[in-house]
């Protein structure tokens, strides 16, 4: 499974026949099929849904499982260390799109779309419309036929500043872990990876909070026109990465509990911490746009 070894580690490293990717695609057949049958009233859609996702995430556990002891038993060479940097990074520059169309749509409703609807050529159309961002009285600004009702916007204070804060110290905490991990002090670097995952944590809580309190006290909805479909498209998938980022150092942190993880050896590590890097720098640009513009 390997060309010339140098010492104990394989120049580069051929996994054997998994039947991993078969099954976990098995188990994204039985999501997919669920949910859509869930959502068009069939009842046992639920039940395929949550197999389905059962499934997968055995199989996930599974491969993952297995890909770790291939890493500590000294199966992974530089080469593949080389090719983890490079899917890393083409992963998260994919990321980086992902959340560029949905700045561009943000940009696009307010520096086009809204002036546009606003001009002297449409004036016959929507003699009411005002191009005025946000939209948030119904009748008055972006809604001239009453459909969207009258709400707030979210302010930058304070529970966005307090998840600005919270981001931004736990990317300063995992930075200290990654630097206590070279320097081979473990001890420290699990108590400062602990510390990144409660911050993470704090914020996905707070975040649930500020989306209660725009329902329930701002009225600011889902279906409150453009301005409230981007807010929660924007923050909402963003929230979403931040779980997946904290669940990645959290695993990460196990790990070195474990005693996995070497100074010299640790890209799974470098992995997670350069993600959650790029979780921190999308959400400045979404409390600037979103709550401060």
């Amino acid at each position: 499974m390997s060309s010339t070894t140098h010492g104990s580690t394989p120049y580069y490293f051929v996994p054997g026949p998994s039947r991993h990717p078969a099954m976990a695609a098995l188990g994204m057949f039985f999501v997919l099929l669920g949910a859509s049958q869930w959502i068009n009233g069939t009842d046992w859609g639920k039940w395929s849904l949550a197999f389905g996702m059962a499934l997968f995430l055995g199989v996930l556990y599974q491969w993952f499982k297995e890909a770790i002891h291939e890493s500590e038993t000294g199966q992974y060479g530089h080469k593949i260390d080389l090719s983890f940097r490079w899917s890393m990074s083409w992963f998260i520059f994919s990321e980086v799109m992902f959340f560029g169309a949905f700045f561009t749509a943000l940009w696009w409703a307010r520096s086009h779309s809204m002036p546009a609807l606003g001009n002297l050529e449409n004036a016959l159309l929507w003699p009411d419309f005002k191009a005025v961002w946000p939209s948030m009285a119904a009748g008055v600004t972006g809604s001239p036929a009453g459909i969207v009702e009258p709400f707030s916007t979210m302010t930058p204070f304070w529970l966005p500043t307090i998840n600005t804060a919270l981001l931004l110290t736990s990317g300063v905490t995992l930075t200290i872990a990654h630097h206590a991990l070279i320097a081979g002090n473990r001890g420290r670097t699990i108590a400062f990876m602990w510390m990144t995952v409660i911050l993470g944590t704090t914020f996905l809580g707070v975040q649930g909070y500020e989306y209660f309190h725009a329902y329930s006290d701002l009225n600011l909805k889902m279906t409150s026109g453009v301005f409230g479909s981007t807010f929660y498209m924007l923050t909402g998938f963003h929230g979403f990465h931040v779980f997946v980022g904290m669940l990645m150092l959290l695993f990460i942190t196990l790990r070195l509990q474990k005693g996995h993880f070497t100074p010299e050896r640790h890209f799974g590590f470098e992995g997670a911490a350069w993600y959650w890097h790029f979780v921190d720098v999308v959400w400045l640009g979404l409390y600037v746009l979103i709550y401060w513009f």
